[in-house]
């Protein structure tokens, strides 16, 4: 017998209501059915509930991990390749990154696999482009003009191995690399306009303001891909994932570096650190967790987490709270934060996003709302 829930979806297939509509509709009619008992009915409802819990610890879930299966190989994929590395050369690497792709992701269509491999071509990559500098490249070249010799390499292995293979990781890689390239050729022109030996160090508000921009730059892009599938259940998504996992500390740290300019060539947490500057990170780091519950990434939560843990003890420490571990109590107060937000993370999102515009949720990722 066809339940409520799959005729509803069903005619949301065709056309005859809207997705919304089916999704008001259940709860009525299986409050409303006359012909059910009150066992069936609540266990009807109990499972209800139970797929809404589903659905909303599975509203952020990335594709590649899919079974110990996938795990067993990467350990394989990882080991291996260690032991490739240590007793043969860098061009012996490259071969079995390609062969281990082909059997694996061309073939098998193995999630997890995928991503180690990833990482371990992106690695070759930089090791490989630092090879070709240090070969071909003029002496004496500080370290943003090597890196526009870099990134290139870097981005274009990276994009033809996504053209080959489709792994999200890869394209999100190239494109962060064509962010950072941009960003160096930025700093690289500055440098020459302004005379300058290290920009970094002898313009940090200027150089702060370019770290800023790109990564907003990447954030945008990382939203275009979750605008682009707010339902979550395409490649793009996973693109998305991993540009909002560069994107969220890249703006925490761009946004962090205004408050500590006078040690950013130095150590941010230092003796110079009043409890104003805790609090302004304090702030900021909320911000930041407010933006991850609107669009529903945790990685806006999890990327401020060490520096919520110095803020905190900056102010325990220099307000005039006495304690006898301060560590003990700041790791505590990270602790508590976390399970909070993580246990209560659809009800807060369903709490800020009904405060939004229409014109702004319609380009959100759905909140799930539990049924009554």
């Amino acid at each position: 017998m066809v339940s409520i829930r799959d005729a509803l979806s069903s005619a949301a297939d065709e056309g005859i209501i809207t997705p919304a509509q089916a999704e008001k509709l259940v709860p009525f009619l299986l409050a409303t059915d006359t012909g059910a008992s009150d066992e069936k009915r609540a266990a009807a409802g109990s499972a209800l509930l139970a797929e809404d819990a589903l659905e909303a610890e599975e509203s952020e879930q990335p594709r590649f991990v899919r079974g110990f299966h996938d795990i067993l190989i990467t350990i394989g994929v990882i080991v291996a390749l260690v032991g490739l590395w240590g007793i043969g050369s860098l061009f012996a690497v490259f071969p079995a990154i390609v062969i281990l792709a082909e059997i694996l992701i061309r073939r098998q269509r193995l999630a997890l696999p995928a991503v180690a491999l990833t990482v371990a071509l992106a690695h070759w990559s930089g090791m490989f482009a630092l090879l070709v500098v240090e070969v071909a490249a003029p002496e004496g070249l500080d370290i943003l003009t090597n890196w526009l010799l870099v990134l290139p390499i870097l981005a274009a292995v990276l994009a033809v191995f996504y053209w080959r293979y489709r792994v999200p990781l890869a394209l999100a890689a190239t494109l962060l690399s064509l962010f950072l390239l941009a960003m160096d050729i930025v700093l690289v022109l500055l440098a020459k306009a302004l005379g300058s030996a290290d920009t970094i160090v002898e313009h940090t508000g200027l150089a702060a303001s370019v770290f800023l921009i790109s990564a907003l730059g990447i954030f945008s892009a990382a939203m275009s891909y979750d605008i682009a599938d707010p339902a979550r259940k395409s490649r793009q998504s996973d693109v998305a994932f991993w540009l909002h996992l560069a994107a969220a500390p890249a703006l925490l740290y761009a946004m962090l570096s205004f408050i500590f300019l006078r040690n950013m060539s130095g150590e941010w947490w230092g003796d110079a650190t009043s409890p104003g500057d805790a609090v302004a990170v304090l702030v900021i780091i909320i911000v930041f967790m407010v933006i991850g519950l609107i669009i529903d990434r945790r990685a806006f939560v999890t990327s401020g987490l060490l520096s919520l843990g110095l803020a905190i003890w900056t102010i325990l420490q220099r307000g005039g709270v006495d304690f006898s571990d301060y560590f003990s109590v700041t790791v505590l107060a990270v602790g508590v934060v976390v399970l909070l937000i993580g246990i209560f993370w659809q009800v807060l999102r369903r709490a800020i996003v009904s405060i939004l515009p229409a014109s702004i949720t319609a380009y959100l990722h759905p909140v799930y709302r539990p049924a009554r």
